[in-house]
């Protein structure tokens, strides 16, 4: 993969760059503030050598509240479907459900404290230029809180099991990983799935990913 970075901690910073270039990746940006991230991707696009994927921080120069995020969300706007993983320690609800709202296609948002293993980050990094949904479940949790205002007559109908699915779902696992977590076999958790889109009046139409739309409902972000 070809990717992005942006991290104001320069020891961070490098240390993701030789992590990717060990594992056979192309680190074409490394910047260390949100103008800089924008310009730099930019100018790749114009070139026509986008990245495949960008990797920011939330909270960088000058104020460090949510220049990285803005950024991302700049960025996804001139080049939409954009690949983006927030890797941060903070969770910015506002922008983040933003973000989302737009297409929660090729996202995703980790946080820096909540990787113990490295296999799990590039894993994520993969994923996301792939063009899956990757969102750490503490992620979920803030973004639920913080959007869901009154009950969606659709998730009310879920069962307690479907639930369970779709809060995973909303984790970016894949049906394989859910029947693992859940110990369960994979027809049983494809026929969750189905029942999900079912509950959610969500139509089989191949323009739309139901599986995205289904995890904007379950974050209560209108698709």
């Amino acid at each position: 993969m070809r990717v992005a970075i942006a991290e104001d901690s320069a020891i961070l910073r490098d240390g993701l760059a030789a992590l990717l270039a060990r594992r056979g990746h192309e680190v074409v940006a490394t910047v260390a503030d949100g103008d800089a991230l924008v310009a730099e991707v930019t100018a790749l696009a114009d070139a026509g050598t986008p990245p495949d994927v960008v990797v920011a921080d939330v909270r960088m120069p000058p104020s460090h509240t949510d220049e990285g995020l803005r950024a991302v969300l700049a960025l996804r706007e001139r080049l939409p479907g954009l690949p983006v993983l927030l890797f941060s320690q903070w969770i910015e609800t506002t922008y983040a459900s933003r973000l989302l709202e737009a297409d929660a296609r090729g996202v995703g948002y980790l946080l820096k404290d909540r990787v113990a293993d490295v296999r799990d980050f590039t894993g994520a990094l993969a994923r996301v230029a792939a063009g899956e949904t990757v969102l750490d479940p503490e992620v979920v949790t803030q973004l639920l809180g913080a959007a869901r205002s009154g009950g969606d007559p659709g998730l009310v109908r879920l069962t307690p099991r479907e639930r369970e699915v779709l809060a995973l779902m909303a984790q970016g696992l894949s049906n394989g990983a859910i029947a693992d977590r859940l110990v369960l076999s994979y027809g049983a958790v494809e026929k969750n799935v189905a029942a999900i889109f079912v509950k959610l009046d969500l139509p089989q139409d191949a323009a739309a990913h139901r599986r995205v739309l289904a995890v904007l409902r379950h974050l209560g972000i209108d698709g």
